[in-house]
């Protein structure tokens, strides 16, 4: 009699890609508010069972605010604080407002909201003692001591210094002398008590959203950068863990990566490198480091998607004199052992690795050693031939995550009307037995269609919108991060429709 093997079916699902910051709401961006608790409730009603996000660290105004800069790796951003919570904590209250500003419902407008934001924390603040959390908040100020402590007087001395870098600061400062430092918090107590408050509030406010998505069956996943910003409380705080020169407190080498065939002096990113050299200064403190920032993404989400994870196997190491990225070389990572001594947390924090751009048979190798599922997008799939490995067809394990594109690419839409050649539109033509006339959805059921075992669709996609809504355009520096939709667009109509075809294919209820 033959024995009957048992196959264990793959759990299929699929999400959505929508930065908070691109909510809709009346305060100019998107926030953690009650839209956000009805995106959740649009995505269980769509079959969703993820909701991607771009890193939600404070973002600096020198950047153009890009969540991949932020001025810290812990902390989060305040601009995503909700008023209409504060409200219901007794924080705030309706003449606090004024006239709000005319703000748009389809872009952000940062310098706007700053200022808006800005205010009503404040009133916020002023109101802590007499309420009801102010013993809540000692608490929080005392658990999260080991990165909060740095980071609000790090805010706290850049806001003294009008917004100069902390590398520009006072020589005492830079090195963080002991009785310079202590002196500092002393002067400065009710400033940085405030920015401890702006934590407070915010982790008090994302926990609340992720209970929600936790009961209704919803993943959030989150987005890890492998570089931090120079002008961070990061590297303030943890100068050995980076090649820095140890006079001046710049950096010696900067990250990036090679000329190839989008641009011929490569990209220049201008962040500090870690010292990853076994036996180096600061080599034990960073793996602490990464441990930390482990252990509170953890508590934010439910998994993360780790930007530019080729960089773990070997990165490109730019002179910081060299004002391209030129001259620059590739340094072995860490590789498997750092990932290693994290074990413990990875085995809590599902990762997906993002695995574009110049990929080397040793970057795949570590990506399927440590079992992480890498990226596949659509757009990429048909500047070539039949042998193209975004193509579905060629995608040879379900163990990667599908998207139509990310939010450094186009809108689907975008994409195929004004990026595509005729002969490229052709292939998709032919390849989607489409006529081009709802080229996203085509699309969107591409990907649901497809082997892998996560598909991730920007909402744009979903709305099929142009490109005038795409969310980034890498290599430039204005316009970017800007974009938000208004609440009337999700239907009940467009929920049902994607239900629909995420059932269809096997990835929903």
């Amino acid at each position: 009699m033959k024995q009957k093997i048992k196959c264990e079916k793959k759990v299929r699902g699929s999400g959505v890609l929508l930065h908070v910051t691109s909510l809709p709401g009346p305060y100019g961006i998107g926030d953690l508010g009650p839209t956000s608790f009805d995106f959740i409730d649009f995505l269980v009603a769509a079959g969703q069972s993820s909701w991607q996000f771009l890193p939600v660290g404070p973002v600096d105004p020198g950047f153009n605010c890009s969540p991949y800069m932020s001025l810290s790796a812990f902390a989060g951003n305040p601009l995503l604080i909700s008023p209409d919570l504060l409200l219901d904590d007794g924080l705030l209250q309706r003449s606090d407002f004024g006239s709000p500003p005319d703000f748009s419902d389809y872009q952000v407008n940062f310098p706007l909201v700053i200022e808006f934001k800005r205010a009503l924390l404040g009133h916020a603040f002023t109101r802590l003692t007499l309420s009801g959390l102010h013993e809540d908040f000692q608490d929080f100020c005392q658990q999260e001591s080991v990165w909060l402590d740095d980071y609000a007087l790090f805010m706290s001395l850049r806001e003294h210094g009008g917004g100069k870098a902390w590398f520009q600061w006072e020589k005492s400062i830079v090195r963080r002398e002991p009785a310079t430092l202590a002196k500092a918090r002393t002067f400065m107590a009710e400033k940085v008590a405030y920015y401890q408050f702006e934590q407070y509030i915010f982790f008090r406010q994302w926990h609340r959203l992720r209970q929600y998505a936790k009961a209704q069956g919803v993943s959030l996943i989150g987005d890890l950068p492998i570089y931090v910003s120079l002008d961070s409380a990061d590297v303030w705080a943890n100068q050995n863990c980076f090649q820095l020169d140890g006079k001046t407190a710049m950096p010696t080498h900067v990250a990036g990566v090679p000329p190839d065939y989008f641009s011929k002096t490569g990209q220049r990113w201008g962040n500090p490198l870690y010292c990853w050299k076994r036996g180096q200064s600061g080599n034990d403190e960073l793996i602490a480091w990464w441990r930390l920032r482990f252990q509170q993404m953890i508590r934010l989400v439910d998994q993360i998607r780790i930007d530019h994870f080729r960089g773990f196997e070997a990165y490109w190491e730019i002179p910081a004199k060299e004002a391209t990225a030129v001259n620059g070389r590739w340094v072995k990572g860490p590789g498997k052992p750092f990932f290693d001594q994290l074990a413990d947390l990875t085995a809590q924090l599902p990762i997906i690795a993002e695995d574009l751009g110049i990929i080397t048979p040793e970057v795949i190798k570590l990506r399927d050693e440590l079992g992480f599922p890498g990226m596949k997008i659509l757009q990429f799939a048909f500047d070539a031939d039949a042998d193209n490995l975004y193509l579905p067809h060629n995608y040879h394990t379900s163990n990667c995550v599908v998207f139509t594109g990310t939010h450094d690419n186009n809108t689907t839409l975008g994409w195929y009307m004004g990026d595509c050649t005729e002969e490229t539109r052709g292939r998709v033509k032919r390849y989607a037995h489409t006529d081009g006339r709802e080229i996203h959805w085509d699309m969107i059921r591409l990907a649901l269609s497809s082997v892998a075992v996560y598909a991730i669709i920007p909402l744009q996609d979903i709305l099929g919108f142009g490109s005038d809504c795409r969310m980034n355009m890498p290599g430039t520096t204005k316009g970017n991060w800007l974009w938000r939709y208004a609440a009337l667009f999700l239907t009940r109509e467009l929920a049902d429709r994607l239900r629909d075809e995420t059932k269809f294919y096997g990835r929903g209820a």
